[in-house]
């Protein structure tokens, strides 16, 4: 089955083109099946190009899914038009008191700034903790990963003086994983970041797992053993594309970043690069979204019900 979506999003026409499964409002009502109810609380500017992305990472699941894109505050958005803002997203303070399958939180453009220096941080802080009673099971990409670490068990990142970019090789570290089941021995993911925190702080969180490393790139996918969080960092659903257009953004800012590794063909910016990492990004949501959202997931969706399948976690806070 398919994942479910407003018959104007832009995102349907995209995906359909490329032959992606997904189904409009009005055909998934026929259906008398209960979907996953997935919230995506989107902290990207170019909203648009992060829901095509995203979806298509969703698409190839056999559950029916039910999106809802979320942001966070409603200030006017430079990247995104206030029209389809308005029409195909809802603040956080407006869905608080309903509870979800599954939620993901992107990564956003923050690497320098000290976390209390983010704007919307008090904010985000409260959607990580009411997640915790609400959400069954969250992923968070990049940034959300790096911040939701910090303000769960006190793990602060540390800053490169140059930014991670490129694809990267991988290996899982647990053959009997449920989340990592069916990856090959290897594989490559794309990162950029600045950000990174080390194997051994995340070993030094008894609630913590690592499963999943790159030799150049650092931890890339760690898990509370209860399952209600992923932390990702790097970005499985990036387009083939989309490292290239940092770059030359980044260029064209006088930022004088360094070439993406193992990107483009010969090194050669000139030359389009081509995705390598789609079948393992489509591979690890339909994971995610089965093993730990479906199998597990409350029938009646409610807070108690959604509490009582997660046995509490001892969490450092950033004041001890």
């Amino acid at each position: 089955m398919p994942i479910k979506i407003p018959d104007q999003l832009p995102a349907l026409q995209v995906l359909d083109n490329e032959n992606i499964f997904v189904m409009s409002e009005h055909r998934a009502a026929s259906q008398e099946i209960r979907p996953m109810e997935v919230a995506i609380l989107n902290l990207m500017p170019n909203k648009i190009e992060t829901e095509v992305q995203i979806l298509r990472m969703l698409a190839n699941t056999p559950l029916q899914i039910n999106v809802e894109f979320v942001r966070i505050h409603a200030n006017e958005s430079k990247h995104t038009p206030q029209e389809h803002l308005d029409n195909f997203y809802r603040l956080f303070d407006d869905i608080k008191t309903k509870q979800y399958d599954g939620l993901i939180i992107t990564g956003a453009p923050l690497a320098l700034l000290d976390y209390q220096d983010v704007t919307f941080w008090d904010k985000i802080c409260e959607v990580f903790d009411w997640a915790e009673s609400n959400v069954t099971s969250t992923m968070f990409s990049c940034w959300a990963a790096h911040a939701a670490l910090y303000h769960h068990y006190g793990l602060n990142r540390h800053l490169r003086k140059q930014k991670l970019s490129g694809i990267y090789e991988h290996q899982a570290l647990d053959p009997k994983e449920e989340l990592t089941r069916g990856f090959d021995e290897h594989f490559i993911v794309p990162h950029s970041r600045y950000g990174y925190i080390t194997k051994e702080d995340y070993q030094s969180v008894e609630e913590l797992t690592v499963l999943a490393e790159s030799p150049q790139a650092g931890v890339y996918l760690t898990v509370s053993k209860n399952k209600q969080q992923v932390y990702l960092t790097g970005h499985p659903e990036y387009d083939a594309s989309t490292l290239k257009e940092e770059y030359e953004r980044d260029v064209n800012s006088s930022l004088s970043p360094t070439l993406p590794e193992n990107y483009f063909a010969n090194n050669d910016p000139s030359n389009n690069p081509k995705s390598s990492w789609r079948s393992h990004g489509s591979l690890l949501f339909t994971n995610w979204l089965n093993y730990y959202v479906y199998q597990i997931t409350p029938y009646q969706l409610d807070a108690n019900n959604i509490q009582a399948i997660h046995p509490s976690s001892k969490k450092l806070s950033k004041e001890q």
